[in-house]
């Protein structure tokens, strides 16, 4: 890799981290410059644009959770046991440090979900993407025995969505010390509804 490669690298994994703390809109080339210490200009550079900027930062976000959650996840068996890893990657993932105010995705999500554009395309399309991934761990927890059939996997994807998202909002916002065992105590609930 080189050095404008790992230039870039080192920009947006900082304004991940600052995106995470003050949303897409509260990152700016400005914001971003002062906490690396850079030109605006050598990062417009990089970008063109805040929208680029703000694109780019989601798409090193997914990246980064493909990388910590999805490709973890992979390595366990299939069915139940890939379920429960997607899980726990996914709880360390929304409490990883480097993301000072917790899960990115679900935070623009809420930013970006009536205001269309490319970033709203590509984040929903990996919001898609993460729902197909845990409907066909469903469907193979099915096929290895782990679930009863009659299981709606996209119903099964959208249930494990909402408990994510309901701990972030409980965590983050609510403060709630109880948030990660009510998340975990619904994630039970989901699957001893299923099994076998």
């Amino acid at each position: 890799m080189g050095k404008g490669a790992d230039t870039r690298d080192r920009i947006l994994y900082e304004a991940v981290r600052i995106a995470s703390r003050d949303g897409l809109e509260g990152l700016t080339i400005g914001s971003l410059s002062t906490e690396l210490h850079l030109s605006k200009s050598g990062l417009f550079s990089h970008f063109g644009s805040k929208e680029e900027l703000q694109l780019q930062v989601l798409q090193a976000a997914v990246a980064r959770f493909n990388e910590n959650v999805v490709r973890p996840a992979l390595t366990a068996p299939r069915g139940e046991p890939r379920i429960r890893a997607f899980f726990e990657r996914w709880l360390v993932w929304a409490n990883d440090p480097a993301m000072p105010g917790g899960c990115i995705l679900v935070a623009a999500s809420t930013e970006l979900d009536d205001r269309p554009g490319p970033q709203r395309d590509f984040l929903a399309k990996s919001y898609a993407d993460r729902a197909a991934f845990l409907a066909k761990a469903a469907r193979m927890a099915v096929e290895a025995g782990h679930f009863r059939p009659g299981l709606d996997a996209d119903q099964f994807a959208f249930d494990i969505d909402c408990i994510i998202i309901g701990y972030h909002h409980a965590h983050r916002l609510l403060c709630d010390p109880k948030a990660e065992q009510h998340a975990r105590n619904a994630f039970e609930r989901l699957l001893a509804s299923w099994q076998v």
